[in-house]
């Protein structure tokens, strides 16, 4: 699964979800623009070497954030008590702003990372 697999699904979505993929991913990758972007459980998702640290995923009605993790948004719940989410997705109709993302990334890098060190 390559960037150009996430090149297609972000090109079949409809307006305005494709403007809001392709805006959340270019702040993904400036935040961390070493990882790599795959497809994963169907949705574009970025890597930090065999671990995901997010995903992204349009809706009906506007995108979902993944990060792979529930706790990460259970982590960060008084940070993101104006979206609506479910367990395990945050959902928006604009761009998040850069500092809840890299909050967000970074929770879960250090969930791999603590993971990583137990193995």
């Amino acid at each position: 699964m390559t960037k150009r697999e996430v090149d297609a699904y972000i090109s079949a979505q409809p307006e305005p979800q494709r403007k809001l993929l392709k805006d959340m991913r270019n702040i993904v990758l400036e935040i961390e623009p070493n990882l790599k972007q795959v497809i994963s459980y169907g949705i574009p998702a970025f890597k930090l070497d065999k671990d995901v640290v997010c995903g992204l995923a349009a809706r009906k009605n506007g995108c979902s954030f993944y990060p792979f993790s529930g706790s990460v948004l259970e982590a960060l719940r008084a940070d993101l008590k104006d979206f609506s989410q479910t367990k395990s997705a945050l959902h928006f109709d604009k761009p998040l702003p850069k500092t809840l993302v890299r909050k967000l990334m970074n929770q879960r890098q250090v969930q791999i990372m603590i993971k990583k060190k137990r193995k």
